[in-house]
């Protein structure tokens, strides 16, 4: 739905004299002319044999009141066009506080998933050996221990349909510690919406999304890249009457989507809810 405003402007001008004819400019300006005039250049102000056009009032260079160039004193440079600086070259490594750079950030990834116990664990498709990233972020520092670079990666094994969350010093590369939880749902990542907009196309209560995108578009929906789609994690406790088929929902990863044509119109998928833990589609309301 596109909303669409309008503005108005409103100029308020003051009388002409405002007071200000009691100046020797005010003056001047009521009678028509502009101190230091010379006489036939139509009050501009501006020396005999300058090139200005009747009406302009100025040229470039035209001195200022105050003596100057006309440009604040800067000179011609101060009126080129704004640069924008390129952004300086990500190191390896960050300082203190700074967002974790994309080689610090494949690392703790790459530390988080190194104990044995990781190929047990499954992604959101059932591969083995790589639970689902979730993400990574900077770990709150150590008091005596500001300068170490430590990252908080967070990962959801759907083999035990737990979180697990490791710490990794990304100096040492030692797992400082591995935390797991379940009953707790991250939001989601975009790697697992995909998956979750596949089972309903590949479902039977996809039907209706298709026939809506054939409408739309005159075309066949065959793939999830043919939309525009984002989402979360459903809550039952938002809702009002949760359906028996998911009621697990909470200790399973649920996701509600919502879509549309890629520069198109919406396709209305939010009473489709997908359970990922179990890989089925189930309809709601």
């Amino acid at each position: 739905m596109a909303v669409t405003g309008t503005a108005a402007a409103v100029a308020i001008s003051l009388p002409g004299t405002a007071g200000a004819e009691d100046t020797p400019a005010g003056r001047a300006a009521a009678s028509g002319t502009t101190p230091g005039a010379v006489p036939g250049t139509g009050g501009t102000g501006n020396r005999p044999g300058t090139d200005v056009a009747p009406g302009t009032g100025s040229a470039p260079g035209a001195e200022g009141i105050d003596g100057t160039d006309g440009t604040g004193g800067r000179g011609a440079a101060a009126l080129a066009p704004a640069t924008v600086a390129p952004a300086a070259a990500e190191g390896p490594r960050g300082t203190g506080t700074d967002p974790l750079t994309d080689a610090e950030l494949a690392r703790a990834r790459t530390l988080a998933l190194a104990p044995a116990d990781t190929a047990a664990r499954q992604d959101v498709d059932g591969d083995r050996g790589r639970p689902q990233h979730l993400g990574t972020e900077l770990a709150d520092p150590v008091p005596g221990r500001e300068t170490t670079r430590r990252a908080q990666v967070r990962f959801y094994d759907y083999a035990r349909d737990e979180l697990v969350t490791r710490t990794v010093d990304l100096t040492t590369g030692k797992i400082e510690s591995t935390g797991t939880q379940r009953g707790v749902q991250p939001s989601a990542h975009p790697e697992e919406l995909r998956t979750a907009l596949g089972l309903i196309l590949a479902s039977p209560l996809g039907k209706g999304v298709k026939e809506d995108y054939r409408d739309a578009t005159g075309k066949e929906l065959k793939s999830a890249d043919q939309l525009w789609f984002n989402g979360d994690v459903y809550r039952t406790y938002r809702e009002r009457n949760v359906p028996e088929a998911l009621s697990r929902c909470g200790e399973h990863r649920c996701v509600r989507l919502v879509t549309k044509v890629r520069n198109g119109a919406w396709i209305d998928t939010r009473n489709l809810i997908v359970d990922l833990s179990a890989r089925n589609v189930v309809r709601v309301g």
